[in-house]
């Protein structure tokens, strides 16, 4: 017997969620993004990378807040970085990597929920990601603590939205906890990351503007509870690395108020020059195309967000609130690093997605914006390939370091630079590696110079220039102590080599 052929037409995709093959683009823009950054597995570490591999191979009970070392970032970073630790450069950008990877397929994701019925939406917010993830001009060829975070906050994000679109009680519930969880844990790795918060209280309060009071109340009652169960996690486990809260507190706080503090009266003009040079990448990327697509007035088209208007609130609300959190956050960095401009990718990720779920006959402005912006980041790609293939000075440095050192040697960098450290395989006993808490705990160079003096001074010192003196520092004394303990055995481009003087008959 023939079985009878059902004619009918196929039934619709249910009106919330754009058809499955839709998201298959996704992961082809992932592996687009992961082939965009892999060349930066080969770049030789940036201070902050080395800085921060050195602090976590020895992270455990010491002198300072971390071991023996002390910085201004909070623990999951350095566990992060503990990870990576073993692998050395390369398994901290294959850590990148991986960071990048799943950043885009999480804001894919994004899109398909917050503009359901905008078949390009997954894609083109996944784009975005990948685009602006990384660019050069965001500073994102190396693997720092704004690209470490940018998962935990879309991700965090991704819940938030989740958490709003599912219908049985349980299941909000847990998606709201996953979503602090993922608030705190984004601060954790960056302090100043902590977009999820913001677009929670955002979304909370929308729920109470609607009368929501037992959604909202609930909500509100799940993300914290995920929030504070992941800090006091993290807090825990950090004390048993021998890093104590209140620590923790001055470094991630009260150190962040102090800095801001010196270098607004006392920093030299390049950090006004960075500053002028972190709005030019941003422009120059492209992605200022994105917000102004999404937000400038045009004919209203409602998207999925409008027409439901009573389920979901307006992306458009949730995006801006964001981005101008992030905004803020990098006018409050101070110093002005292009890696700053990495913690505005979430912010662009909800900007697109508005656009996708209310502005969709716009998209084309941003395809272009994004074509351009690949094209940029080629080319600087391809400038940092070329610029790689000469030995930098603080590369030189380290490879004389190799050269001379002998077993038990340590060193300091002053001020600054900790790859040159890492790269030597050298142990400081000066537990500032970065030059800003130089200035900000010890700019008089008191523990610098006492440590000259004691028996455990490091074997070596680098100076970066003709003298210790620096913005911010006072180096009278430890320069006097500087030249009668050490003498200068070698120069490499702007850096100086010092070795340790040995009694008479052994130098």
């Amino acid at each position: 017997m023939i079985p009878a052929v059902d004619t009918r037409p196929a039934p619709s995709p249910p009106p919330d969620r754009v058809p499955a093959e839709r998201w298959r683009g996704v992961p082809v823009v992932a592996l687009a993004a992961a082939l965009l950054w892999l060349p930066n597995v080969l770049r030789p570490l940036s201070s902050d990378e080395g800085g921060f591999l050195l602090v976590a191979s020895q992270w455990s009970p010491g002198t300072s807040l971390y071991g023996n070392y002390w910085v201004d970032r909070p623990p999951l970073l350095i566990g992060l970085f503990q990870l990576a630790e073993g692998g050395g450069r390369t398994g901290l950008r294959l850590l990148g990597l991986l960071v990048v990877v799943v950043s885009v397929l999480v804001a894919g994701r994004i899109g398909r929920l917050a503009a359901p019925h905008t078949s390009a939406a997954p894609v083109l917010v996944a784009a975005t990601a990948a685009v602006f993830v990384t660019a050069p001009l965001f500073g994102a060829s190396e693997v720092d603590g704004e690209l470490l975070a940018v998962p935990w906050v879309l991700g965090g994000m991704l819940c938030v939205l989740e958490a709003l679109g599912s219908a049985g009680r349980r299941r909000k519930w847990l998606r709201w906890a996953a979503a602090g969880a993922a608030a705190m844990a984004a601060p954790l790795v960056k302090q100043s990351m902590v977009e999820v918060f913001v677009l929670a209280a955002v979304v909370i309060a929308w729920l109470v503007v609607r009368r929501r009071y037992a959604e909202a109340g609930e909500a509100a009652a799940a993300f914290s509870l995920g929030a504070v169960a992941l800090l006091g996690t993290v807090l825990v486990w950090a004390a048993a690395h021998g890093t104590d809260p209140a620590g923790l507190w001055d470094a991630v706080v009260v150190f962040r108020a102090d800095a801001a503090a010196t270098i607004s009266h006392e920093s030299s003009p390049a950090t006004s020059h960075r500053a002028a040079g972190l709005a030019a990448s941003f422009l120059a990327s492209g992605a200022l195309v994105v917000p102004a697509a999404a937000f400038l007035p045009g004919v209203r088209r409602r998207g999925v967000l409008g027409a439901r208007d009573s389920a979901l609130p307006d992306v458009r609300l949730l995006a801006g609130a964001v981005l101008a959190w992030e905004l803020v956050g990098v006018a409050l960095g101070g110093s002005y690093w292009l890696h700053y401009l990495i913690g505005t990718v979430p912010g662009l990720v909800l900007a697109a997605a508005a656009l996708a779920a209310h502005r969709p006959a716009r998209t084309r402005w941003v395809v272009a914006a994004l074509t351009y912006g690949t094209v940029v980041s080629l080319v600087a790609t391809a400038g940092l390939a070329v610029h790689d293939r000469d030995v930098p000075p603080d590369a030189a440095v380290a490879a004389y370091l190799v050269a001379h050192e002998h077993p038990g040697d340590t060193g300091v960098v002053g001020f600054g630079n900790p790859a040159i450290l890492e790269n030597a395989h050298l142990s400081s006993p000066y537990p500032e590696l970065w030059s800003l808490p130089v200035r900000v705990r010890d700019p008089h160079l008191s523990e610098f110079t006492r440590i000259l003096e004691s028996s455990d001074r490091p074997s070596w010192v680098v100076v970066d220039g003709t003298s210790l003196a620096t913005w911010g520092v006072d180096a009278t004394g430890a320069e006097s102590v500087l030249e009668r303990e050490y003498r200068w055995v070698d120069t490499e481009g702007d850096f100086r080599i010092y070795r340790r003087r040995m009694p008479t008959g052994m130098d």
